[in-house]
């Protein structure tokens, strides 16, 4: 029997792309369920305005689990040969250390460059306030690259800090952000991933239909 992730946009939210990426990791069949863009707490999600979100959200054996790092942890301990979590230890707990990170930080990064899949913004201007945010995550990255070997943050197959950073990667292609060799490689990398392409593929086949964050951003 399938589980069943509750997910939002595919257009716009980053969370449920993390959330599907890391089931697709785990092997777990799943039935997706869309959120409906007029419920009010798929649009706070969507608008940055709650602190707490309950997508995505996975339903598995009579379990329910929600928030991304919870589903990546559940998913885990479920199928620990998937390789969501470094064997080795050390690099274990690093990517849980960065797959936090990203889970409770980088605020500016969102708030400023918000996901969206099917726009492009050449030349768009980062102010201030985002530039540490992306300063950071390109260190993440690049110690991770040069610490594991590539081509995903610890290693040849990807993990849980992969799909934690992907939408990051979209963000940085939409918004035009330069990088240096060794990122833009790492984006290319993400973005070529099977996963990430027909996720990539439905959001653009999504309707337009939160005209608030088109207006907002």
């Amino acid at each position: 029997m399938a589980a069943t992730l509750t997910i939002s946009s595919k257009n716009y939210s980053s969370w449920s792309f993390r959330g599907w990426l890391l089931c697709k990791m785990a092997g777990l069949e799943i039935a997706e369920k869309i959120a409906g863009i007029d419920d009010p707490a798929t649009r706070a999600e969507l608008l940055l305005l709650s602190p707490s979100f309950l997508t995505p959200r996975l339903e598995h054996r009579g379990i329910t689990v929600w928030d991304t790092l919870s589903i990546a942890e559940y998913l885990a301990e479920l199928r620990p040969d998937a390789g969501l979590l470094p064997s080795d230890p050390k690099a274990r707990a690093h990517c849980r250390s960065i797959s936090g990170e990203m889970h409770s930080g980088f605020m500016n990064l969102r708030s400023a460059l918000p996901m969206n899949l099917k726009a492009q913004f050449p030349g768009f201007k980062v102010w201030t306030g985002a530039k540490p945010d992306i300063e950071r995550v390109c260190e993440i990255w690049r110690d991770c690259l040069a610490r594991y070997g590539g081509p995903y943050l610890f290693g040849k197959t990807p993990s849980m800090a992969d799909a934690m950073y992907a939408p990051v990667c979209t963000r940085f292609v939409t918004y035009d952000i330069k990088l240096d060799p060794v990122c833009r490689a790492y984006c290319d990398t993400i973005r070529a991933w099977e996963p990430v392409v027909a996720w990539t593929e439905a959001a653009k086949t999504e309707p337009d239909e939160v005209e608030e964050l088109e207006a907002e951003f």
